[in-house]
């Protein structure tokens, strides 16, 4: 089933689902960099405005499908190795990433169809805060969020290096890919990519001074940290703006791995 063409169409849905989503965050990450009245700047805020205009219903219906087509292909990963990585398909690393990948996306999905039931939920935002504050209710509680927020980091990291490597580029079916086009998505996923480490260092960065300050206000999900980082400095709104257009590459990226990514 998992080299089916249904299969695979699916995925490629999902790659797609994750662009748009990833466009709606850019450009609320504009608006507020631009002083606009902007909506929630994360993935669940970008699904609550899809489905505040016309037509959006039907759209959030097509991105929670994808959400769900792109976890199961990440989970079909982890049971038969992951695509792209040669020889370490089958190494624990790669799977436990695409593991972790499909439980987040996973978990948007079922968002996406709360939104669609109509059902009330309070933003990611105000999720990570409650979260954050039940853990440090625990002895070791801030260690834990420290902890978490170190993790966070890392995964920034290893996505600005993913980024400025190219290291994405083993993931295209080349020979599918026309010349010309190479250029062009090369770089949406260099600055892209990139674009997507910074802020992911930010939502750590923010956890960390959290545990550290005993104040589960600073801990910031990604629309928090976007707004954060704009209030504290010129250079914070300048960082956030440049991250704003990156986010937008990245979205137009994600819908060239929806045309071109290996996905077996």
């Amino acid at each position: 089933m998992a080299r089916s063409d249904g299969f695979k169409g699916l995925a490629k849905l999902g790659f797609a689902a994750r662009g748009t989503i990833y466009l709606l965050l850019g450009f609320f990450t504009l608006l507020l960099v631009l002083g606009e009245r902007a909506p929630e700047a994360d993935q669940r805020g970008a699904m609550q405005e899809v489905a505040r205009h016309n037509g959006g219903f039907l759209l959030l219906w097509v991105i929670a499908i994808g959400f769900v087509g792109y976890a199961l292909w990440r989970f079909s990963e982890v049971a038969f190795g992951v695509v792209g990585k040669g020889d370490k398909a089958r190494d624990v690393g790669p799977r436990l990433q695409s593991l972790i990948r499909g439980v987040i996306y996973a978990g948007l999905a079922f968002s996406a169809f709360n939104l669609l039931a109509h059902a009330r939920s309070k933003s990611q935002a105000s999720q990570q805060q409650l979260l954050t504050t039940k853990v440090m209710q625990h002895s070791a509680g801030r260690w834990l969020v420290g902890i978490a927020g170190l993790v966070v980091i890392g995964v920034g990291l290893g996505l600005i290096y993913e980024g400025v490597a190219r290291k994405f580029k083993d993931h295209f079916a080349l020979s599918d890919m026309p010349t010309a086009s190479r250029r062009i998505v090369w770089f949406l996923g260099t600055f892209g990519i990139t674009a997507r480490g910074v802020v992911f260092s930010l939502v750590g960065y923010f956890l960390i001074q959290a545990a550290l300050d005993y104040d589960p206000k600073k801990a910031r999900g990604l629309d928090g940290a976007l707004r954060r980082t704009v209030a504290e400095s010129d250079t914070g709104r300048l960082l956030v703006g440049v991250c704003a257009i990156g986010l937008i590459a990245f979205g137009l990226y994600a819908y060239a791995e929806a045309a071109w990514r290996r996905t077996e």
